[in-house]
């Protein structure tokens, strides 16, 4: 699966990293289907095939599912009803939650390709090791903090006792699975952005079978590293630089019109984009 990242900086060494979701993926993101049941995960963990990880993967997918369902169900709630002060809650711890740990969310597992979108005046050795240094970072920061989490569950399940709904466990058990994500994206964007491993090269393998061996791919459309093919694409863009520099605000970072612009251009999520300058 090929993946489109937007790079491009904000204010200063401040840069915003985000995916760009196509309007007909956004479409099939949100299409609706039927929820699965314990007795469903129960036969794909007793399936026989798989490894240990792959299980693990699937008892996250079936929590996640769960708990986005139920988040769905608070925010439908009328308006002034207890569901919906606990969703107005959700939603003020929600925007805490810092934006490259959204984008590390959004750089899944499925991931094998990635075209790298950034204004043609940058360097692409700076756009990549600053790729990079947010893997990096991220990994160290999400995996402490979901042991962090997960430490913390058995005690936040003392709370059930109480006759009010579990707050603490529910945002904690949300937190422990959104780091595992963040932690899964970094690994996943580390292996994609670094120079030629045999890692990342047998990651593509599969690929490249069903790939005719007369196809002939000119070295604008896939760049190499070492003599092997790299798993990702750099794209210099002239349209994203006009839109950074020549409408600059009078404090001399991006401007909200200018954010939107580009998040219109692009398909990226406004709201994820504009934490990038409130983060600041």
């Amino acid at each position: 699966m090929r993946a489109r990242l937007v790079v491009f900086p904000i204010k200063g060494r401040n840069w915003c990293f985000s995916r760009s979701l196509e309007p007909a993926a956004a479409k099939s993101a949100q299409a609706s289907y039927p929820p699965p049941g314990l007795g469903d995960l129960w036969r794909q963990l007793g399936g026989e095939g798989r490894s240990a990880q792959e299980k693990v993967e699937l008892a996250v997918d079936f929590v996640g599912d769960k708990m986005n369902r139920a988040w769905l169900n608070l925010e439908k709630a009328p308006a002034g009803s207890f569901k919906n002060k606990i969703h107005e809650l959700g939603l003020k711890l929600l925007s805490r939650v810092k934006p490259s740990e959204i984008f590390l969310k959004s750089v899944s597992k499925d991931i094998t390709k990635v075209d790298i979108t950034y204004p043609s005046s940058l360097n692409p050795r700076l756009v990549r090791r600053r790729l990079r240094h947010v893997a990096l970072r991220g990994y160290a920061h999400h995996q402490k903090y979901f042991y962090g989490s997960v430490s913390l569950i058995p005690v936040s399940a003392a709370f059930s006792v109480l006759p009010l709904p579990n707050v603490p466990f529910f945002w904690l058990l949300f937190r422990a699975y959104s780091n595992w994500r963040a932690l899964q994206g970094s690994e996943r964007l580390l292996l994609l952005v670094s120079d030629c491993s045999d890692k990342w090269r047998s990651l593509v393998a599969s690929e490249n079978k069903g790939v005719s061996k007369n196809t002939k791919e000119t070295n604008d459309e896939h760049q190499t590293v070492n003599g092997c093919r790299s798993p990702w694409i750099m794209l210099p863009s002239e349209e994203l630089d006009k839109l950074l520099f020549t409408q600059p605000s009078e404090d001399g970072d991006v401007s909200n019109c200018t954010l939107s612009n580009i998040c219109k251009s692009y398909h990226l999520n406004e709201k994820d984009v504009l934490k990038y300058r409130e983060s600041m």
